[in-house]
């Protein structure tokens, strides 16, 4: 049985020998030959959506969502981990070019099966705006359906989620039992709850003071109720069965105040989740893998590390 930690890291200095190699893609291209797995496979809940075609920007920014998917990026020999890695955006456009795909590449590289997700966007004339959590249960159990498939341990499936997908992230890790939407197949069957959970400058809390972010607007409008607030708030949906976390944030975030990472960390301590936290002192934020040669590009060992100091990831 693993044993609850603590460790918090203010982390003032470059300690990495990481090698950033896509962190500022100006020309974003998504390769052809990029294997795409459709969520849905024509079932998808609570139709709708934009009916005009989906757009990639040349910065690899994602918007017009209709046919919600996962972008594998497949290791040439697995380590038995697979990685679901979802970009933020604020919930109006999903950052493919500077957070996922670089950051697939990386775990890719490292042997990690990792799963891109491109997700509905909330404002885009879906049904409800619980559509992106709709897509993110639904692509954790699609992705245990296929880990003969891929060759992964069913129970090594880990979700990594950057600024509002760190929201998604969060909210998939801790209301893995609320049923967003009804089974479609027997993929349904199968638990959402990731096994380990990284929340990379995430938005959290959707109640004052910290609700100024564009996620809060997207998924609750501009006049919700505190119980709508408080529902959403992933440090209010907390419990002893929430997955071991690891959180990274910079001390100056101008858009998701790092109160949201203590707002957590406090919450997974008291409910004695195990949660390992780096709070770096620059680095503001939508840094993905972080810029080589800055301290928040050390993110990606230190997660490494923590990933495999509980067993999730083979050393």
């Amino acid at each position: 049985m693993m044993k609850p930690f603590i460790i918090l890291v203010f982390s003032f200095f470059f300690a990495s020998n990481f090698v950033d190699a896509q962190t500022t893609n100006k020309n974003f291209i998504l390769s052809k030959d990029a294997e795409q797995i459709d969520l849905w496979r024509g079932n998808m809940s609570d139709k709708g959506g934009s009916k005009n075609g989906e757009i990639i920007n040349d910065k690899g920014s994602v918007t017009n969502v209709s046919t919600p998917r996962l972008i594998v990026h497949q290791p040439k020999i697995s380590n038995g981990t697979a990685i679901l890695v979802i970009s933020g955006g604020g919930y109006a456009h999903i950052e493919l070019g500077k957070e996922s795909n670089p950051t697939a590449n990386w775990l890719q590289s490292e042997g990690i099966t990792a799963f891109e997700l491109i997700y509905r966007l909330p404002q885009e004339g879906w049904k409800t705006t619980n559509v992106p959590f709709e897509d993110a249960q639904r692509a954790m159990r699609l992705i245990r359906s296929m880990a003969n498939k891929y060759g992964f341990d069913q129970n090594k499936v880990g979700i990594l989620g950057f600024s509002a997908g760190g929201h998604l992230a969060g909210i998939t890790s801790t209301l893995f039992d609320k049923k967003f939407y009804k089974p479609v197949d027997a993929i349904d069957s199968l638990s959402s709850k990731p096994n380990f959970v990284g929340l990379i400058y995430p938005v959290i809390t959707m109640l004052p003071p910290n609700n100024k972010t564009h996620s809060y607007k997207s998924i609750l409008g501009n006049n919700p109720t505190t119980v709508q607030q408080t529902n959403f708030s992933v440090e209010k949906q907390v419990t002893t069965d929430t997955p071991p976390t690891f959180l990274a944030q910079a001390f100056d975030d101008p858009i998701s105040p790092v109160d949201n990472s203590f707002l957590m960390e406090d919450t997974l301590r008291k409910a004695k989740v195990p949660v390992e936290m780096h709070i770096f002192q620059n680095g503001g934020h939508g840094w993905g893998l972080g810029k080589q040669g800055t301290t928040v590009s050390s993110w990606p060992n230190l997660f490494k590390n923590w990933a495999q100091s509980n067993g999730f990831w083979k050393k």
